[in-house]
């Protein structure tokens, strides 16, 4: 049942992801409409997609950061861990994302195209990908805090809460 649990976790989180990175490649299109000739634009060189496709990578960076934090925050409460070390985690799940298109090119299972050797794409996508997922886990560690906040207000223990304080979240372990 304890790997049901986790397995249902790492989707979840892959789909929560996979919403807000597909929102935000929504943003990326319209500012680009707005505001052409910013950086974004050498991005869309390589990933020649509609923009609501971004989900596709939002989903597997969430399942690769709930393996990271799984191993990296075992038994750990949200209260015990910071913003930055979340952001952290995120960045390393970021890391192992830029790296699944060499694996499976390596694998046999996809080819890269003229424009571009293997090294070359995880060099040009490794540092969107890492931000990416550094910032969707701070907000995924802000959005699980609120949910425990509700979720005590719900139950009638808003004495126990203190907006103030890192004492105010529950043990709700990792």
């Amino acid at each position: 049942m304890n790997w049901f649990r986790r397995v249902r976790g790492a989707v979840g989180m892959g789909v929560t992801w996979a919403i807000g990175w597909a929102l935000f490649g929504i943003l990326i299109g319209v500012m680009s409409k707005i505001l052409p000739g910013l950086p974004w634009d050498s991005f869309f060189d390589v990933f020649d997609a509609p923009l609501p496709a971004l989900a596709v990578p939002g989903f597997f960076g969430g399942v690769l950061f709930s393996i990271v934090l799984g191993v990296a925050g075992r038994h750990r409460k949200f209260s015990e861990l910071s913003l930055p070390k979340f952001a952290a985690w995120g960045a390393v799940g970021g890391l192992m994302l830029a790296l699944v298109p060499d694996a499976m090119v390596v694998a046999g299972l996809a080819t890269i195209g003229p424009k571009f050797g293997v090294g070359q794409l995880t060099a040009l996508i490794a540092a969107p990908l890492t931000i990416l997922c550094a910032a969707s886990a701070s907000g995924s560690l802000v959005l699980a805090r609120r949910a425990e906040d509700r979720a005590l207000l719900e139950r009638g223990h808003s004495a126990e809460l203190d907006f103030t304080s890192e004492r105010s979240r529950s043990s709700t372990r990792i």
